[in-house]
């Protein structure tokens, strides 16, 4: 069984959606949900699927020493961010052997990188005429949106298509994607 623990910091989605995924699983635990947000709607979504949930507060993300010794008592061995709005430190990236993965909503390099996050994303694609989107799941580093690709996942922009529409096709790519992706790597680890 590999323990996963999720990064999130808004309404939780993806977060709910792949603690719903693992409920029963015998490869991935869903070990707890890690937010510097005390109100995002994740922690409620967690706790639905009895997650125990961990907020920190922008000293301790800081100076991540607590949140390390914290994935380790976990005996972490995948972060997945899901929706983490936060550049994430080294020694976090180090605690997990570099096993941290990100779902971003766009075909990266295209529309990544500081502020490309959410609605900016998809105005973005929208904004720069793009035939097609979708999301990209990567390794993280210390560069953001800079990891290697893992998957991704593709979907047509469509003539009238507003941030919000697009937005939900991807959202739907995202949902499919992202619990693949995490059995696979859970396997191997």
């Amino acid at each position: 069984m590999t323990n996963i623990v999720i990064f999130a910091s808004g309404t939780g989605t993806n977060a709910e959606n792949i603690a719903r995924h693992f409920a029963d699983s015998d490869v991935v635990n869903v070990a707890a949900l890690f937010t510097g947000n005390p109100r995002a709607g994740a922690i409620e979504r967690m706790e639905r699927y009895g997650v125990p949930c961990r907020v920190f507060s922008r000293e301790q993300w800081n100076n991540p020493t607590e949140i390390v010794d914290e994935l380790r008592r976990l005996d972490t061995r995948l972060i997945v961010l899901a929706g983490f709005l936060s550049m994430v430190h080294k020694p976090i990236i180090d605690a997990v052997g570099g096993n941290i993965i990100n779902i971003h909503p766009s075909l990266l390099p295209r529309h990544g990188g500081k502020g490309m996050w959410g609605m900016n994303v998809h105005r973005a694609v929208l904004d720069a005429g793009d035939q097609e989107s979708g999301i990209t799941i990567h390794y993280v580093t210390e560069e953001i949106d800079g990891g290697a690709i893992i998957c991704q996942r593709r979907c047509p922009v469509m003539l009238g298509d507003t941030p919000q529409s697009l937005a939900e096709r991807v959202h739907q790519l995202e949902y499919e994607a992202l619990p693949e992706v995490i059995g696979q790597l859970a396997a191997r680890l």
